[in-house]
C-alpha cells in the first residue's frame, strides 16, 4: 500500500510540469502554430522563476516573473511566424536555443560563485486531509491542485465552449474562412501563443519552485518535446493530452521505484532511465496514425 501511494502521489507531481506544457502547446496548436519554442519557454521559466525567488525570498513573485517571461517568448515566437511567416520548425528551435543560451549566461552571471543555490519551496497541501495513509496521494503542491482542478477544466472549456476558443480553432483550421467572417486571425493567434507560452512557463517555474527549490543546467531535460508528442497523442484534445501526461509521469515515477525491488536492480541503469521515453515513442506510434492535424497546421496566413 505504501508502495502504491508513493507511486501515485509521484505520478500527479511529475505530470503537473507536463500538463502545463501540454495545455499551452494545444493553444498554439489548435492556432495552427507548432510553437517548438516549449523547451525553451520552460526553461527560461524555470531560470526566471528560480531568480526572482532567490533575489526576493517569494516564490509567488518568481511565478509572476516566469509568467511574465513566458507570454513575451509566446509573442517572440508569434512575431516570427505570424506577422514574418518565418518557418515554424526553424523559428521554434531557434527560440529554444536562444532561451536557453541566455538562461545559462544569466545564470552564470548572477549565481557565479558556482555554489548551488536554494529557494524555500513551496508548501504542499491537502485539503482533504484525514484520509489516512491513502490520503496521501493527495499531499500535493498548491500548482498540482490548480493545475488539475482549474486549468485543464477552464483550458477544455475555452477552447470548446467559448467563442474565443471557436476563434482559435478557426483560424487554425482554416484562416481564409475566419478572416471572411471577420475575425482577426493574426491576433488570434498572438493571443494564442501568449497564453501557451505562459503555461508552459508555469510548467517549468514548477520545478524549480516547488519540486526542486533549485535550478541546475538541463533542469527541463526534454520535458517540452515530450509535450509536443502529447499533444499528437491526445490528437489536439485536452483530456487525452492530460491522460498522456498522467501515463508518462507514472512510468516515470515507477521507473525510480523499479531500481529498489527485487529482480530489477541488476536491469541497466541506462534501460529504466529511458523507459519512460520509450513509451511514449510506442504510444505516439501506435495512436499517432490516421491523424487530422488542424487543416492550417504549419502554414502563415497572408490577407490577399
Amino acid at each position: 500500500m505504501t508502495f502504491l501511494v508513493d507511486l501515485l502521489a509521484a505520478t500527479l507531481r511529475n505530470a503537473t510540469p507536463l500538463v502545463y506544457g501540454t495545455v499551452g502547446e494545444t493553444y498554439a496548436e489548435r492556432s495552427g502554430v507548432l510553437n517548438l519554442g516549449i523547451e525553451g519557454t520552460m526553461y527560461a521559466g524555470a531560470f526566471a522563476g528560480f531568480a526572482t525567488a532567490w533575489a526576493t525570498g517569494s516564490p509567488h513573485l518568481g511565478l509572476a516573473a516566469a509568467i511574465v517571461v513566458g507570454i513575451g517568448a509566446g509573442a517572440v515566437m508569434a512575431l516570427m511566424t505570424v506577422t514574418f511567416g518565418a518557418n515554424q520548425h526553424v523559428s521554434g528551435i531557434g527560440l529554444t536555443i536562444g532561451l536557453i543560451g541566455l538562461s545559462e549566461f544569466a545564470n552564470r552571471l548572477i549565481f557565479a560563485g558556482g555554489e548551488l543555490q536554494r529557494v524555500e519551496p513551496m508548501p504542499i497541501v491537502n485539503p482533504f486531509g484525514g484520509l489516512g495513509e491513502i490520503g496521501a496521494v493527495l499531499d500535493q503542491y498548491a500548482l498540482t491542485w490548480v493545475a488539475f482542478l482549474l486549468v485543464v477544466p477552464a483550458a477544455w472549456w475555452v477552447l470548446q465552449r467559448s467563442s474565443f476558443g471557436l476563434e482559435i480553432r478557426a483560424v487554425g483550421e482554416n484562416p481564409e474562412a475566419a478572416d471572411a467572417a471577420g475575425v482577426d486571425v493574426a491576433r488570434t493567434r498572438y493571443l494564442a501563443l501568449m497564453i501557451g507560452g505562459a503555461l508552459m512557463a508555469i510548467g517549468g517555474a514548477f520545478i524549480t519552485l516547488a519540486l526542486l527549490g533549485s535550478f541546475t543546467l538541463d533542469i527541463i531535460a526534454g520535458r517540452g518535446w515530450v509535450c509536443v508528442a502529447l499533444v499528437i497523442f491526445g490528437r489536439w484534445r485536452i483530456g487525452r493530452g492530460v491522460i498522456g501526461a498522467l501515463l508518462f509521469a507514472l512510468v516515470f515515477s515507477l521507473q525510480f521505484r523499479l531500481r529498489i525491488l527485487p529482480g530489477f536492480g541488476e536491469l541497466p541503469f541506462e534501460l529504466l532511465l529511458a523507459l519512460p521515453y520509450l513509451v511514449v515513442i510506442g504510444a505516439l506510434a501506435l495512436s499517432g496514425r490516421n491523424v487530422a492535424y488542424p487543416g492550417a497546421y504549419l502554414k502563415p496566413y497572408r490577407r490577399s
